[in-house]
């Protein structure tokens, strides 16, 4: 937190004049650090779509789902998630229009990576603000990944979704994982392909009997490969798993078949 009032100052921006906080959604490693932040923002103020803000107020359900995930790991990657003072908390829905610091931004509901996502766009600059509802690409490395953690997955949501930015015909996504990208038509192509293929993967091998954790390795050996091949820097596998890993992945695609699908459970696997 020390590190990004510094950066803030750093770019001429003085922390306690921030009015507003804009989240996409409310996983932690989005918005874990806003209870923190308006505590240390006098005036900044949060906005969020609707079926999250509940959980800025009261975090419990949320830290408990993501420490399923992360177990052990969960006060080194997040610390202590305070909750936000309810007064501060403005509940976002689609078509509402937001006007910060001379922007003009657009509020679109993009639910399949989360119930509670949103996306800011904004149509004079081209911009759009993209969370992960467009997945998980590393600058310089030429690979997007699906972050698909539970318990909100669904992939017929997603894909809705990816059409309505592929409407929008955004300049520029920019993503939480990490930074701009411009070639959106074909990013947008790469997610929903890797979304459909990744899916498929987990599908069989779950018809097939096989263990949440044979699920997890026959996942890596199949996919990891190829980011293997594009990627220069060897730390960059590192890096996408630090942004979203292979545990959470499977986890989400098996609640999301269970829960949506049984019937495709049920299904012989391919001869």
């Amino acid at each position: 937190m020390t590190a990004l009032l510094s950066e803030l100052r750093e770019a001429g921006f003085d922390p306690e004049a921030i009015t507003h906080i804009l989240l996409t959604h409310i996983h932690l490693d989005h918005a874990g650090a806003t209870g923190t932040l308006t505590r240390l923002l006098p005036q900044a103020q949060v906005y969020v779509h609707s079926r999250g803000a509940p959980h800025l107020v009261d975090p419990s359900k949320v830290i408990a789902s993501a420490s399923r995930i992360y177990g052990e790991q969960m006060p080194t990657l997040w610390g202590e998630v305070e909750a936000v003072p309810a007064e501060r908390v403005h509940s976002l829905e689609d078509g509402n229009v937001l006007t910060v610091a001379g922007r003009r931004l657009e509020v679109h509901y993009t639910p399949g990576h989360a119930i509670h996502h949103v996306v800011f766009f904004d149509v004079h600059s081209g911009e759009l603000f993209a969370g992960d509802a467009a997945g998980v690409r590393l600058q310089d490395v030429d690979y997007v990944r699906p972050p698909t953690p539970p318990p909100d997955l669904d992939l017929e949501a997603w894909f809705e979704s990816l059409s309505r930015i592929s409407r929008l015909r955004p300049d520029v996504l920019y993503l939480g994982h990490f930074g701009p990208t411009r070639d959106v038509t074909r990013h947008i192509a790469n997610l929903r392909e890797r979304l459909i293929a990744w899916g498929e993967i987990v599908l069989q091998a779950m018809r097939e009997g096989k263990s949440e954790e044979e699920i997890r390795e026959h996942l890596i050996a199949k996919t990891q490969p190829e980011l293997e091949r594009v990627a220069r820097d060897p730390r960059a596998i590192k890096r996408y798993d630090l942004a979203t890993n292979y545990p959470m992945t499977v986890q989400g695609y098996m609640r999301y078949w269970r829960k949506k699908h049984p019937e495709r459970l049920q299904e012989s696997p391919p001869a």
